[in-house]
């Protein structure tokens, strides 16, 4: 799919709330789909399994999904599988051609320990979710919450890796959701935003906002990040039950005000300064959107603050 650069510009002039407001009830939508499907799954399964690259939106994804299934009455907890990391040993770590660690590979995750809260969840066993801190880069058990679910509840499994066939093999009947920005913008029929640059703008703007990182940390992360997506994301997508399209055709006016003063700080030496000009001169082609109409609990909220959700 893609959106028409000239039809996103006439209707931020003409009525820019109106438009961000369409835009994110067309994004609810979806999220009523899912939770559908996944209600309808419930019989099967009990586990949702939620995949998708860096700057995809799983976070609020999953957050607007529980609120989807508790108005149909169905308790629902999301689960990160971030926290299913296991604690750093550098003699046996897998590590990116360059030697450094490699946090994106799947081979980071305790499998066996999913498998096993897997198939205590399906019984209605408690588990014990661990905790993981990666300032430290080590798993703390002794900081575990426990979980077990009722007859109709429904875990969802919120992570990179969901969908990888390490993790589907282990429970298959689970329902399987891919969510990604998907979506270009067009001008004249070429491209002229990718909707990768729509991911890697979200990640900018969040890890500076949040996460104290500088545009030159994040863009040092973002060829193995693109790597990992390559390996061990994308080559799975298409064995999910659901994809999901995350992407706003408003959000290139709203982000360009946070996104812009950002990449110009970014140091004349920099070896990506060249390579971001056609980013940045995309940037000018699209009108902008105040920020501040940007609903509360809309998706973009997760990454430039000011929402209704906590992460």
């Amino acid at each position: 799919m893609a959106y028409e650069l000239s039809q996103i510009n006439e209707r931020i002039r003409c009525d820019a709330k109106g438009f961000l407001m369409e835009c994110d009830a067309r994004y609810a939508e979806q999220i009523e789909g899912a939770a559908r499907r996944i209600a309808e799954n419930r019989s099967r399964s009990p586990i949702v399994l939620l995949s998708g690259p860096s700057g995809s939106g799983k976070t609020t994804t999953a957050k607007k999904i529980e609120e989807a299934l508790r108005k149909r009455g169905i308790h629902c907890c999301t689960i990160s599988m971030d926290d299913y990391y296991k604690t750093i040993d550098h003699q046996t770590v897998p590590r990116t051609p360059e030697g450094e660690i490699d946090l994106e590979s799947p081979k980071c995750l305790d499998m066996e320990l999913l498998a096993d809260h897997f198939e205590q969840l399906t019984k209605g066993e408690q588990i014990h979710i661990p905790k993981y801190e990666f300032s430290r880069r080590m798993r703390s058990d002794s900081r575990a919450t426990p979980l077990r679910l009722g007859q109709s509840d429904i875990a969802i499994f919120e992570g990179i890796h969901a969908l990888n066939d390490a993790i589907t093999r282990l429970y298959p009947e689970a329902f399987k959701l891919y969510i990604s920005a998907r979506s270009d913008v067009t001008d004249g029929g070429k491209v002229c935003f990718k909707r990768t640059w729509l991911r890697l703008v979200r990640r900018v703007v969040r890890d500076y906002k949040f996460r104290g990182s500088d545009v030159a940390f994040t863009l040092s992360l973002w060829d193995n990040v693109r790597r990992g997506e390559k390996l061990y994301i994308s080559p799975y997508k298409h064995c999910a039950d659901l994809m999901f399209d995350s992407s706003l055709p408003y959000e290139v006016s709203v982000m360009k005000q946070y996104a812009i003063p950002l990449f110009q700080r970014l140091p004349e030496e920099n070896q990506r300064r060249a390579e971001l000009q056609g980013l940045r001169d995309a940037f000018c082609l699209f009108e902008e959107a105040d920020p501040s109409l940007v609903p509360k609990d809309s998706l973009l909220r997760e990454f430039i603050g000011g929402g209704c959700y906590s992460y």
